[in-house]
């Protein structure tokens, strides 16, 4: 079930490392380390793959490479937005993967990319195509966010809020689907870019969209997805049981897992975004996820550096 295991995401943002606890990423690089070694010890040819850096910074790399982080990967991801919240224009995306693969020398996943329709679905569409063209043959997986909206009901993971102004809602607005259920003008055209272009679906504990993500996966010619086991959900009354049917429903794709989320109670400060008070214990959780859900004890050739294929239309939704 499982592709890759994807070791955390966005490290280098604070809304999701606690920067004020760990400045200098010298628990995190423990943390990466730890896990990369337990995955390794439990299936020794899944690929490993450390998790998405936002901003895109070359310094941050280089911080894991003087700590002999990536001696753990074999491959590093990064996340980009340029039309929605970077400070750079979407034509520079070839320079920004270089910039990333010259530092850590190793390939480079793209396990976020996309555009919201906040200011119109014409935007998006757009954006889809540009992203596309600018990606495809250039970095072995491609993960477009998102299938859905996030729901109006729902939060942001976010520790700015509503104090970004429109920028937060733009969370909001990232799905190829409405929160209704209906297609965006960018949903009729990406069945032309799969399977070549991949899907970000994070998953909620108990999401009730889970089922309808599949249909429109494969309706959408969707074969790798990445989304997430998080470590503090194994902690809720009957974890398991919505971590095996999850995986379960997914079994039909290659999956990129990312294991992230420090539960409370286990974290340096009671927050998910704290570094744990033992990176043993995550990277624990880490080897008794694969350990359930990589069927495999390896496999065949690494994704890691596999070139993608070539996009063709696969479907009409």
């Amino acid at each position: 079930m499982i592709e890759a295991a994807k070791i955390w995401n966005e490290p280098n943002n604070k809304s999701h490392w606690d920067l004020l606890i760990d400045p200098d990423w010298v628990m995190f690089a423990n943390l990466a380390a730890a896990a990369g070694k337990a995955i390794r010890s439990t299936r020794p040819l899944l690929p490993i793959v450390l998790g998405g850096i936002s901003p895109i910074d070359p310094s941050f790399m280089r911080n894991m490479q003087s700590r002999g982080v990536l001696d753990h990967f074999d491959a590093v991801a990064v996340h980009g937005f340029p039309l929605d919240w970077n400070l750079w224009q979407i034509g520079e995306w070839p320079a920004k993967l270089e910039e990333i693969k010259a530092v850590s020398n190793l390939p480079v996943w793209v396990t976020e990319v996309g555009v919201s329709s906040f200011g119109a679905e014409e935007v998006q569409a757009w954006g889809l195509s540009r992203t596309a063209e600018l990606l495809i043959g250039r970095a072995p997986r491609i993960h477009w966010y998102s299938l859905f909206d996030l729901p109006s009901a729902w939060e942001a993971t976010t520790r700015h809020k509503e104090a970004e102004g429109s920028s937060y809602y733009r969370h909001f607005h990232m799905g190829l689907l409405r929160e209704d259920g209906t297609p965006k003008a960018a949903a009729d055209l990406f069945c032309a870019y799969a399977p070549a272009m991949g899907l970000c679906q994070w998953f909620h504990f108990e999401d009730h969209r889970l089922h309808d993500a599949v249909h429109w996966m494969h309706r959408l010619g969707v074969t790798h997805l990445r989304t997430g086991l998080s470590w503090a959900d194994s902690f809720r009354p009957n974890a398991l049981d919505w971590f095996d049917r999850q995986m379960e429903a997914l079994a039909e794709f290659q999956v990129t897992v990312t294991f992230c989320f420090t539960p409370e109670h286990r974290g340096i400060e009671p927050h998910h975004t704290s570094p744990p008070l033992d990176v043993n214990e995550f990277a624990d959780f880490c080897a008794s996820m694969v350990d359930r859900y990589c069927t495999r004890t390896g496999v065949a050739s690494s994704p890691a550096s596999a070139d993608p294929p070539i996009a063709e239309p696969t479907c009409v939704p």
